[in-house]
């Protein structure tokens, strides 16, 4: 079983969250144009967040010199396929709401903009 297909322009947005370097408007703009494309809502598109792009990505903002630039599509891919299919495990699920727990306040702002720009429809 395979993810949806447009999963990987969302992940891709999402990671714009866990680079080490401050998000500009343009940045914000481009990521919500994705989103709203997917004609997903905004909790499922944390859930995404939560479940297929934070477990890989949340390493790089705990980093002294985290990645800046922008991650490999076909890696991202990769590695968020693999969470995407572990999805409903329980186990997977618990170590994952524990850890975001933690780290939440990391990538809040971004989803707080992101709820913003959302509301403003």
């Amino acid at each position: 079983m395979s993810p949806p297909e447009n999963r990987s322009q969302i992940w891709l947005a999402i990671s714009e969250f866990y680079l080490d370097t401050e998000l500009q408007d343009r940045d914000y703009e481009w990521i919500f144009s994705v989103f709203k494309a997917s004609d997903l809502s905004l909790k499922e598109l944390k859930r995404i967040d939560l479940y297929e792009v934070f477990p890989t990505l949340q390493a790089n903002l705990l980093t002294v010199a985290g990645e800046w630039a922008g991650f490999d599509e076909k890696w991202l891919g990769e590695v968020c396929t693999s969470n995407w299919k572990k999805r409903n495990s329980i186990i997977f699920r618990w170590r994952v709401w524990w850890w975001s727990r933690l780290h939440y306040w990391m990538r809040k702002g971004h989803w707080k903009r992101m709820e913003e720009m959302f509301g403003g429809l």
